[in-house]
């Protein structure tokens, strides 16, 4: 498999490689469907890294409403009962340069905000879980530590009213806790005015507890997606995932990146994000005195609509691909195909065979989706498991997966494949698709999307997404900015997609005088 994994030669970035993963994420080794040896299945068709987290403890849970603690306590014993099964397949998953595992549960409180806690191994104790308190379970982590195994506790779902399960920043340190989770499926924490609100039963978004509210209060701190899926598929396109820049595809390699800040946070495709302010990676602490020069690397996973640079919370400058200036030489880009659509509750399997004449492909992106349920159901599938792909030669790919209609007009469930190819106007993307054969032109695709259905009115659909070229996808920046009179300021960068996937970097901190 050529998963793509996106390099720069921008300043700072010299041997790192941006990895994809997922951080957090379930299955029904707590509360969540499916097993963990599916959801290791899923997480390695479309990821670098991944943990499957358990449901582990929650030291302050409301007794209201009954059937909610109940349903959280059977969670916590299946997990505790079911340990070392969970540290068998997370170690069993891992192998240096193509796949890296960690261990991990979940610790959830409403004084503190739930904290996901990691491992930097395959096998770890559970008993930090039964913490009373953020710093019992930091001097837990801290003792192990000591012992040989390090370990990090990332806040989630931060933008959550304080005392209702989001973050207390009054309680924040960085000692453990490098980045937090900006996005999920709960929605981004970034601040009010961010796309994706929280819509989950828990609540909306609050002020006080919202990223911006951390960084104003001068804690540090960087930015991972992660999915926060149930239904075993770490990844799940669209919901979060941790993109890091690392210096290799190992245990150390990922842990080492997180721990620096040399993170960013995606909702879906794989976006090549880094920003660089004097020669010094997203996640540093600069001393800055005079003019400041950002230097800002996308490659995006589809067409960029904009590229922000944020200072303090506020846009100071946006940038956007020129129209029209297309590259010479050929077509160095992507082309992507969709498939599901159709009646909901109709499943649908796929099996698909992409052939490129006249061209290569150099990379490919799955961008695949679970089944997204999140409580308890009635009737559950022999699988959830169900999706696989494989690339055979430069020139062909094959995918065979299933769809089962989106289940509201305002949620995705299809499922996607992203070809980043080399070739020419002339190039064909030929598909077999479930016995038909579908051929289109890289030319034909550049004037839009080509759509086709498996038989009559809203039965199953496919489209040939928009061909999209590197002089949409690619951009280079470069930034001054004088800075405020405070003596730090803090700055990010923010992108935004056509097709609605963002990506943000890792805060850079910017000081006066001497160093911190």
């Amino acid at each position: 498999m050529a998963l793509l994994r996106p390099t720069t030669s921008l300043d700072g970035y010299a041997g790192l490689t941006a990895y994809a993963g997922d951080l957090h994420n379930h299955c029904g080794i707590s509360y969540g469907h499916g097993t963990i040896e599916d959801a290791y299945r899923n997480a390695q068709l479309q990821l670098d890294f991944a943990t499957v987290t358990g449901h582990a403890n929650w030291h302050d849970m409301p007794e209201d409403p009954a059937h909610v603690a109940d349903y959280h306590r059977q969670g916590f014993t299946r997990l505790r009962d079911g340990w070392e099964h969970v540290q068998d397949v997370t170690e069993a998953a891992h192998e240096d340069g193509r796949f890296v595992s960690f261990l991990s549960f979940e610790w959830h409180s409403m004084t503190y905000g739930d904290h996901c806690v990691y491992y930097r191994a395959g096998r770890g104790p559970l008993e930090p879980a039964s913490s009373g308190s953020l710093e019992e379970l930091r001097q837990s982590l801290r003792n192990l530590g000591g012992q040989g195994l390090p370990g990090m506790m990332l806040p989630h779902h931060i933008g959550y009213l304080k005392g209702f399960r989001g973050i207390n920043w009054a309680t924040y340190t960085e000692e453990l806790s490098p980045v937090i989770e900006l996005v999920s499926m709960h929605g981004n924490g970034e601040d009010d005015h961010a796309p994706r609100q929280y819509l989950h039963t828990m609540g909306p978004r609050d002020v006080g507890s919202m990223a911006y509210a951390g960084l104003t209060a001068g804690h540090r701190f960087g930015f991972i997606g992660s999915t926060d899926h149930h239904s075993a598929h770490p990844g799940s396109y669209g919901y979060g995932r941790a993109m890091v820049w690392a210096e290799e595809l190992t245990r150390e390699g990922i842990w080492s990146a997180i721990r620096e800040r040399r993170t960013y946070c995606v909702t879906g495709d794989r976006i090549m994000l880094a920003v660089s302010l004097d020669g010094a990676p997203m996640g540093s602490d600069v001393v800055a005195d005079g003019v400041r020069r950002f230097d800002i690397a996308v490659r995006g996973g589809s067409s960029i609509d904009y590229v922000e640079l944020v200072r303090n919370g506020q846009v100071v400058a946006r940038t956007r691909p020129a129209p029209g200036a297309e590259t010479t030489g050929g077509f160095h880009g992507v082309v992507s195909l969709g498939f599901g659509w159709g009646e909901v509750g109709v499943d649908t399997a796929w099996d698909v065979e992409i052939e490129v004449d006249g061209g290569r492909i150099d990379a490919v992106e799955p961008r695949l989706h679970g089944y997204d349920v999140v409580a308890p159901s009635a009737a559950e599938p022999e699988h959830y498991a169900f999706s696989s792909w494989e690339q055979l030669d430069e020139r062909r790919v094959t995918l065979n997966t299933r769809t089962n209609g989106n289940p509201n007009v305002m949620t995705d469930a299809t499922q996607r494949i992203a070809l980043h190819l080399t070739g020419d106007d002339r190039t064909t993307v030929r598909a077999r698709i479930n016995g038909r054969e579908v051929v289109h032109t890289v030319g034909e695709l550049l004037a839009g999307p080509r759509v086709g259905f498996l038989g009559g009115f809203i039965s199953g659909g496919y489209v040939f997404e928009r061909a999209e070229p590197s002089s949409a996808l690619d951009l280079e920046w470069s930034v001054e900015d004088e800075g405020t009179d405070a003596a730090e300021d803090w700055y990010y960068v923010r992108v935004r997609q056509h097709n609605e996937q963002y990506a943000w970097s890792s805060p850079i901190w910017a000081r006066r005088g001497e160093a911190r």
